[in-house]
């Protein structure tokens, strides 16, 4: 990373073009309804829709030049191998929560972390139809809005609030856990940044979650106190050949421990 790299410098000019990418995808986003879009789905199954493929035209027209030589990494984009050789590197996606967003559920999110040697240096969260933006430098704290945001102080897991796709949060119930389930948000990235500023105590993602997913959050999250790893308590390293990482786990540091435990002895057999 050149010593002249400033990534305080360079958040205000990220965050005016993620607000400009907010703004395409009100132009399709219709609340409770579904979206002003043409819908595809890949070949993974997953749908695509004609706002997330603009969003991310425009992001990969607009961010490159902030930081020239870096690589590029996207959900909907055809993956580059020369981003393995970038210390800096671009990883975005378009819209998190594609699914919520055609069906009209404002819980959708615009994501953008620069990465340096596997770990973010900056992310970025815009949650569009919410008006609220996340963001966080490294070692600079987290905010939301301007306002500076932390996890959970609650230092007991029974009776936290916990979001988690449904297997999880079955494994979690046989532990003999008593908590309280809170939806599952279509946004992976704005599950974790709930547990960032504290409206839940702790969140769980299952395998399978890409870089783009998480990247930005995870810095988000980390800046406001809390903890993101996989069961095994690796953090999570990004920018690598495979973008795909394990069941994960996120909240303040004693519970996010305690969740894991609790996870994994409620698991069933294989």
């Amino acid at each position: 990373m050149p010593q002249t790299f400033d990534p305080a410098a360079l958040a205000p000019r990220v965050e005016a073009i993620l607000r400009d990418a907010g703004r395409i995808a009100l132009d399709h986003f219709r609340p409770g309804q579904t979206a002003a879009a043409e819908v595809t789905n890949k070949a993974c199954g997953s749908p695509v829709s004609e706002a997330d493929l603009r969003i991310d035209a425009f992001l990969h027209a607009n961010l490159p030049a902030l930081a020239p030589g870096c690589g590029w990494l996207s959900e909907e984009m055809v993956d580059n191998p020369e981003r393995l050789d970038r210390d800096l590197v671009f990883i975005v996606d378009p819209i998190d929560g594609t699914r919520g967003f055609v069906s009209g559920d404002p819980c959708f999110a615009i994501c953008i972390a620069l990465v340096s040697q596997g770990r973010p240096l900056l992310g970025l969260v815009h949650a569009p139809a919410l008006d609220q933006t996340f963001m966080a430098l490294r070692g600079g704290g987290a905010t939301c809005n301007g306002e500076k945001i932390s996890v959970s102080t609650r230092e007991d897991i029974s009776g936290a609030r916990l979001a988690a796709p449904d297997g999880l949060l079955a494994d979690l119930s046989r532990s003999g856990l008593a908590f309280a389930p809170k939806p599952r948000l279509p946004s992976l990235a704005m599950r974790l940044l709930r547990v960032a500023e504290g409206g839940l105590d702790g969140a769980l993602a299952r395998h399978n979650a890409c870089d783009w997913d998480i990247a930005a959050a995870d810095l988000i999250l980390h800046e406001a106190g809390g903890v993101l790893t996989d069961f095994e308590g690796r953090t999570p390293i990004y920018n690598r050949a495979d973008t795909k990482h394990p069941a994960l786990a996120a909240g303040p540091p004693g519970l996010q421990r305690e969740l894991i435990a609790a996870a994994r002895r409620g698991k069933r057999p294989v």
